[in-house]
């Protein structure tokens, strides 16, 4: 990837297909980061784009980081390479020195824009002769090397979008390949480190597709065999529009902030494009790449609805939950989650005691799409014991003595299992026990006394949640306050 911002979603899709392929056929998936636009680099994007891939779990076999027997993995660091290659262009006669002014080269801009025409460069220092060149050089011009288009490109066969060929020399002027500043373009940058680095496939964006004919006419001058290509359709809004940039929306670094998981990214990222046999919520990582055809990508864009990722994540959470590894770590994420939100409201240590965060997680495990869900209001009775006192419930009842009796003797007989039917079922009986409360103050008086609000989840679903000796601990406190 370029290195001018940090990871968003189409990069995040591009890489994730690298590495299903990479690991569909045993291969090695290999992060180049391309900076040899440096006007554009942003500091620090490349070491941002290599950690959220470990964050989404799809690490890369050789990098900057890691290295490997190819690097450097940076382009800004292969500049004598990439010379050298142009040299050997020049020697050869498939590229030249180009000694247009920047001036020159706005004017051309300007004059085919006022014509209605795609801009394009006209090829004049390709006619230069070697004495020309010579004089130019020696009077200290400025110049840059640009390959020499032939007509007659060959047609190529693309792993997604099947034969396809781009007369690239009747629709544009010769390319830059080294600038001024002794740096490539994409063009001569990717295709030396792809020979040199022995790059059997690329899949990128199909915003690159009419280049490739460019490229395989590079690889020819060269005398160098090139990879297999796969283009990669866009990645779109779900109304067709591009993905916004704006305020971050799409940025890895946002959803792992928000507290998604990368599973559900990568879920959803795939479950909305193609390259699978069906649609199907709830994919790991493993059954991506086990069920990965590369064949059955399809060239029309995908529509990624956001607006569906909670969903996703609810179903990757779950998982999570069940599993006994990936528990202790939310067990921990949740007891962080709570000293901050709750941090000023003298939460009793006994609510972050593992074995009652754990029990939560559990009971709560299907019904939430994030953690950070646990921490809301409607959940602050699970972390903040209430101080409710015994003249507050009488003013809903007089029988507070006898309802809390009532549903102490419940709890101590349901301690085994609770579940939210059960409960509602016996508490309906529980009030039919009461000589005058109606069962709407039974439940306005529990919902006080268990959490000291009047509003929230349903009182059985508190009481479950709480579980047995959490209850009995705030019936026995409200009724001795």
């Amino acid at each position: 990837p370029v290195v001018t911002g940090f990871l968003h979603l189409g990069g995040l899709r591009t890489a994730l297909y690298n590495y299903i392929f990479a690991k569909t056929h045993q291969g090695t998936f290999i992060l180049r980061v391309e900076d040899t636009d440096q006007n554009r680099v942003v500091p620090g994007a490349a070491e941002g784009i290599e950690d959220m891939l470990d964050w989404a779990g799809i690490p890369p076999d050789e990098s900057p980081r890691r290295g490997g027997s190819f690097g450097p993995y940076q382009q800004s660091h292969r500049l004598d390479l990439y010379r050298r290659a142009s040299d050997v262009l020049l020697e050869r006669g498939a590229a030249y020195r180009c000694f247009c002014t920047p001036q020159r080269l706005q004017l051309l801009k300007k004059e085919a824009l006022r014509s209605q025409q795609t801009p394009r460069y006209d090829n004049r220092c390709r006619h230069l002769t070697p004495t020309e060149v010579s004089e130019k050089l020696s009077q200290g011009l400025d110049w840059v090397v640009r390959f020499r288009l032939e007509k007659g490109t060959e047609p190529f066969r693309d792993l997604v979008y099947g034969w396809n060929k781009h007369e690239v020399a009747d629709v544009e002027g010769d390319p830059v390949i080294l600038k001024g500043d002794g740096f490539p373009t994409y063009h001569l940058a990717n295709v030396v480190d792809d020979h040199y680095m022995g790059i059997s496939h690329v899949l990128r964006g199909t915003e690159w597709l009419t280049s490739t004919s460019k490229h395989l006419l590079l690889y020819k001058a060269f005398g160098w065999d090139p990879p297999q290509f796969g283009h990669l359709p866009l990645l779109l809004n779900k109304d067709g529009g591009k993905l916004s940039k704006r305020q971050g929306d799409i940025f890895l670094e946002r959803f792992a902030r928000d507290g998604y998981l990368p599973e559900a990214l990568l879920d959803i990222i795939t479950n909305c494009g193609s390259g699978f046999a069906e649609k199907q919520m709830g994919r790991t990582l493993e059954e991506l790449i086990s069920q990965f055809e590369i064949g059955r990508i399809t060239t029309h864009s995908a529509l990624l609805d956001l607006e569906k990722l909670p969903e996703f994540n609810r179903i990757h959470l779950a998982r999570h939950i069940e599993n006994e590894g990936l528990r202790q770590k939310l067990i921990r994420e949740l007891q962080l989650l709570v000293e901050h939100v709750y941090g000023d409201q003298q939460v009793d240590q006994e609510v972050l005691e593992k074995e009652y965060v754990e029990r939560v997680l559990l009971l709560r495990k299907g019904h939430i799409s994030l953690l950070k869900n646990l921490v809301s209001s409607d959940y602050s009775y699970l972390w903040v014991r209430p101080s409710v006192s015994r003249e507050q419930l009488q003013t809903i009842s007089g029988e507070v003595d006898e309802i809390g009796k009532l549903v102490l003797g419940l709890m101590t007989r349901q301690a085994a299992v609770l579940t939210v039917e059960e409960l509602n079922k016996d508490l309906r009986n529980l009030q039919k026990q009461t000589k005058e409360t109606k069962y709407s103050s039974v439940m306005k008086l529990l919902r006080l006394a268990l959490s000291g609000q009047q509003h929230g989840p349903s009182v059985a679903e508190m009481m479950v949640t709480l579980g047995p000796k959490e209850v009995c601990g705030r019936i026995h406190k409200a009724l001795s306050s």
